[in-house]
């Protein structure tokens, strides 16, 4: 009797916990993989979450151009509960991706050339921005015939 009263509290406890539904989560490097592109997530300084849909599910990339990209296929996108996190080039803190400010960097995984900034910086780009200059390089540079297509692993 008494196993079976600790378990119900157990229960209880954990069963009635609030759960994180809400920022980012943690990005297990070089073990998970980007949900457009399907290549490692392994660089720090260039990661990007969103989190949204039905179940508010987190996606991870390796790039800011391939959540970008991968979130304008989804149909809710401009749902207000949809959250787009990217990790700060500098200090690899997760920052709000609408926030941030995006400086250009010579290398990035998927060759978009942006890095994520906390605050203002001379130079940088917004948010929107970076959205243009993502769909510019997309484009012009990602879109030669058949030979870079990317899979989408999974939508809601």
């Amino acid at each position: 009797m008494r196993v079976l009263l600790s378990f119900v509290c157990l229960v209880l406890i954990y069963g009635c916990s609030p759960e994180d539904n809400t920022g980012p989560v943690e990005v297990r490097w070089d073990r998970e993989v980007c949900q457009r592109c399907s290549m490692g997530i392994g660089d720090n300084r260039f990661a990007a979450q969103i989190r949204g849909g039905a179940q508010h599910k987190v996606y991870k990339f390796d790039d800011i151009g391939c959540a970008v990209i991968w979130l304008e296929q989804q149909a809710w996108k401009d749902a207000d509960a949809t959250e787009i996190w990217v990790s700060d080039y500098h200090d690899k803190n997760w920052l709000d991706a609408r926030q941030a400010s995006y400086v250009r960097v010579l290398h990035s995984p998927m060759g978009y050339g942006l890095g994520a900034v906390a605050g203002q910086v001379k130079d940088a780009l917004s948010f929107a921005e970076a959205i243009a200059h993502i769909e510019a390089v997309e484009n012009k540079e990602h879109r030669h015939g058949q030979a870079h297509q990317h899979q989408n692993l999974e939508t809601e």
